[in-house]
C-alpha cells in the first residue's frame, strides 16, 4: 500500500439547515492537536447522533482523491474537504486499498476501519444536488469510518501508518458492491455476517437479507423524511 498523507483534519458543529433538518457537514480545519475520543474526534458534533456517531462510526475518513471525480461532473462547485463532513482526509488510500478491520497508528490512537459510509440526503440538502447521495453510493466514493482502540492526541502532521491487516480481500470497495449492487448475492452476504471486524449494524442487515431475501428500503437514507434530523 502507497503512505497515506494526512491533508487535512476536520471537525464541526451540528447547523440546522431549515425545515427542521440538522447537519453536521460543515466543519473547519483543524492545525493542532486534538483528543480522539471513542466517540470521536474532540468537539466533533453530529447531525443526527442515531446513525453519525458511536463506538463504531467515531471518525470518518474520506479519500482527497475523489475531488477531482466530483469536480469534473459538478463542475460549478469547488468541490474540496470537508465537502463530505469528513474529519480526515488524506491521499494514498481509497476504498481500494483500505480493507475492513485495518489497524492504524494515527498519533497517540489507534484505529480499526469498522464500515463504509452510507451516504444520505444531507448532502443533497447541502449542495443542492438531488442525486449526490444516490451518485455516491453507485460510484463507491464513500469513504468509511473508524472505531477507536485506543484514544490519544492526533494532529495533521502525525503519520498514519497501517500496523495490522487482517482481511486482505475485504477491501471497502468490495464491502460496497457487495452491499449495494449485490444486496442478496449469498456469498458476499455471508463475508459480511462472518467479519467480526465490521460493524454489528451492517452485519445485522447482512444477516436479515439472508434469512429473508428482501432488501430494506433505502429512500428513507438517500431522500430523507420532512421531520429526519429533528433534535428530540
Amino acid at each position: 500500500m502507497n503512505s497515506v498523507q494526512v491533508e487535512g483534519v476536520y471537525i464541526g458543529k451540528a447547523k440546522n439547515l431549515g425545515h427542521g433538518l440538522i447537519s453536521d457537514i460543515d466543519k473547519h480545519r483543524l492545525d493542532r492537536r486534538l483528543w480522539l475520543w471513542p466517540q470521536g474526534l474532540g468537539t466533533d458534533e453530529h447531525g443526527d447522533p442515531r446513525f453519525h456517531t458511536g463506538p463504531e462510526r467515531a471518525l470518518h475518513h474520506y479519500p482527497s482523491e475523489h475531488y477531482e471525480y466530483w469536480r469534473k461532473h459538478y463542475p460549478h462547485i469547488d468541490w474540496r474537504a470537508p465537502a463530505f463532513g469528513e474529519n480526515l482526509s488524506s491521499h494514498g488510500l481509497t476504498e481500494e486499498h483500505a480493507c475492513l478491520g485495518d489497524m492504524f497508528r494515527w498519533g497517540g490512537a489507534l484505529l480499526q476501519i469498522s464500515q463504509p459510509r452510507s451516504p444520505c440526503y444531507r448532502l443533497s440538502h447541502s449542495w443542492g444536488i438531488e442525486d449526490l447521495p444516490q451518485h455516491a453510493q453507485d460510484t463507491g466514493r464513500c469513504g468509511w469510518f473508524y472505531r477507536v482502540l485506543k484514544p490519544g492526541f492526533v494532529s495533521p502532521d502525525d503519520s498514519f501508518e497501517l500496523i495490522q491487516r487482517s482481511y486482505p480481500g475485504l477491501t471497502i470497495a468490495w464491502a460496497l458492491r457487495s452491499f449495494y449492487q449485490e444486496p442478496l448475492e449469498h456469498a458476499g452476504l455471508k463475508k459480511l455476517v462472518d467479519c467480526p471486524a465490521l460493524s454489528s449494524r451492517w452485519r445485522d442487515i447482512a444477516l436479515k437479507r439472508l434469512r429473508t431475501g428482501r432488501v430494506e428500503d433505502w429512500s428513507d437514507r438517500l431522500l430523507g423524511l420532512p421531520l429526519e434530523g429533528l433534535r428530540a
